[in-house]
């Protein structure tokens, strides 16, 4: 009957007891990670509120201006000295960005917790949209692909293979400028040479093709348009932290029409340069790929002999695992990061090299000795030197580690947390408060600002005399603090290269091209200033004028033929 009470099921009661226990479990987690994360929030505050930094200069651009601007050497150069190793600064719509040179943070950052502080999102996206999806415009999984497949393109083995081309190409660049000098000194840019140079080397040992034949005074268009890649994107610096959220928004056919749009001679200017790039990389890949695939024997013979990165790279691909195999547009992607990477910042390096050999004329005389006694064949003659012979000269080693140490093409490195952490600090900073911090709360999306050359002319690692250029300092052992602040960078206790898993992968390429064009030119040739004012730039990579840059990226030296 209806009215009868039902039967009693102990199964259902308990059932019933344990929903109610799990209910009041997931209820009680719940308040407690909302109070969790409400504490953290305010301990994180509190910590931020305390912390030295500059004043904000408005609510809406915070300091990017600062950070990214044309002036921004100056600036951080002071930041760096009022408020030391650690200090905080503000983004667009008061973001909270960290700015340290701090050993043992940048040691965290780059190596121990280097899968919480990935490449900066604005970074990778601004290489997305000009480069393509290579080395520097990819991030975890896809990036370590890439990494794991190139790795042994850049080894000293392959390199000692690619000497020879190295010396050949150089050999050109010196018959070019020796014909141009018969008649007496000549005022050169060396920028625009050493550009020209750089491209080439990358041209005949990273791709297989020749861009220059370095015969001609004037450079083709593709070369004066990666030439001025970076330039261009020092007029629009400014705005570089907007570049991460803006790829977001619509289509990649909707952005493009947008851009293109923009009243910007510099953005127009840009996409010209990035329009070019690409469409070289492509046709470079399309040659070495329908060689490697055609049915003519004797040219698939030629590409598979062929040492340079592209060709070792398309025959590793094709024989990958499926996993690991680079799809077409990655390969393009590296192509054009090869191009912009090898020839800016190598060619930048070589030039700032010149300028400053050229203000010490008694360091260029001691290198130029050191050269030419090791390229003496025993008869006068000048003999090319084997990849170990170059890169073991002691002088020649210490006036390229000091250059990379005390002007870095690239002056910062930027990072972005994945996940919140604290950031330990070798030495407590003083807060505001006058509590000592020796560690920082890092949330997740922060923006941590590297300081390259305060790191690489740290005094208090290095030395008074730091911010000295001396060659000298490498052919003595270096400060112990030096040893003991386990610096991360990939190349001589120096951020210079950055360190870890993001770290330039060509460093040692880049090493390789400036020892063979400083051991092929000096034997012969005298460089001394033109009586131009030489101007360096802060951009993504430091670039010389005559003068304060207005348009015209250049490095004029007074030539001499010996």
């Amino acid at each position: 009957m209806d009215g009868c009470p039902k039967e009693w099921n102990p199964h259902s009661s308990r059932l019933r007891v344990a929903m109610t226990l799990l209910q009041d479990i997931l209820i009680g987690a719940a308040i407690l990670y909302a109070g969790w994360r409400i504490s953290r929030a305010l301990f994180v505050t509190a910590v931020w509120d305390i912390i030295p930094g500059p004043p904000s200069r408005s609510y809406l651009a915070g300091n990017t201006e600062e950070i990214f601007g044309p002036e921004h050497w100056e600036h951080t150069v002071a930041f760096v000295e009022k408020y030391g190793p650690l200090f905080k600064v503000r983004g667009p719509l008061q973001a909270k960005w960290l700015y340290t040179y701090d050993p043992r943070a940048m040691h965290n950052i780059f190596l121990k917790d280097q899968d919480i502080f990935e490449g900066n999102s604005s970074v990778v996206a601004t290489f997305q949209v000009t480069l393509g999806p290579g080395l520097l415009a990819t991030l975890g999984h896809q990036h370590r692909r890439q990494r794991k497949m190139l790795n042994p393109l850049f080894s000293a083995k392959h390199l000692r293979e690619m000497t020879p081309t190295f010396n050949d190409t150089v050999a050109r660049l010196q018959i070019a400028l020796a014909s141009r000098l018969k008649e007496g000194a000549l005022e050169l840019d060396l920028l625009g040479w050493m550009g020209r140079t750089a491209l080439e080397l990358i041209g005949q040992g990273g791709l297989g093709h020749s861009f220059d034949p370095l015969t001609t005074d004037i450079a083709d268009e593709f070369s004066e348009s990666v030439k001025a890649f970076f330039p261009a994107m020092h007029q629009v610096e400014a705005f570089f932290p907007l570049i991460g959220p803006s790829v977001k928004i619509g289509t990649p056919w909707l952005r493009r029409k947008v851009v293109e749009m923009l009243p910007s001679k510099s953005v127009q200017r840009l996409v010209q340069i990035t329009d070019s790039l690409h469409e070289c990389s492509v046709r470079i890949y399309n040659e070495k790929k329908a060689a490697l695939e055609s049915g003519d024997e004797e040219l698939k013979r030629q590409v598979s002999e062929d040492k340079d990165i592209m060709s070792v790279l398309l025959r590793a691909n094709m024989t990958a695992a499926e996993d690991d195999r680079l799809k077409d547009d990655e390969v393009i992607g590296q192509i054009s990061t090869l191009v912009l990477a090898a020839m800016d910042t190598t060619s930048n390096a070589l030039s700032r090299i010149f300028h400053l050999l050229s203000e010490h004329p008694d360091v260029q005389q001691n290198l130029r000795d050191e050269i030419t006694r090791a390229r003496d064949d025993g008869t006068g003659k000048l003999r090319d030197l084997t990849y170990d012979e170059v890169m073991e000269l002691p002088y020649l080693d210490a006036v390229c580690r000091e250059t990379l140490r005390r002007h870095s093409p690239a002056t910062r490195v930027l990072r972005e947390a994945t996940r919140d952490t604290m950031l330990p600090l070798s030495k407590p900073i003083r807060a505001l408060d006058g509590t000592l911090l020796s560690a920082i709360p890092v949330t997740k999306g922060m923006w941590i600002i590297a300081d390259v050359q305060a790191s690489n002319c740290n005094k208090e690692l290095w030395g008074d005399d730091a911010d000295e250029w001396r060659p000298e300092r490498w052919l003595s052992p270096l400060p112990s603090a030096l040893e003991d602040a386990r610096i991360p960078g990939v190349y001589s206790h120096l951020m210079t290269f950055a360190g870890g898993s993001r770290a330039c992968i060509g460093f040692k390429f880049s090493q390789l091209e400036m020892k063979v064009v400083l051991a092929s030119l000096l034997p012969t040739m005298k460089f001394e200033p033109s009586g131009k004012e030489i101007f360096w730039n802060a951009a993504g990579v430091a670039f010389p004028s005559v003068g304060k840059f207005r348009g015209k990226p250049e490095m004029p030296l007074k030539v001499t033929l010996l």
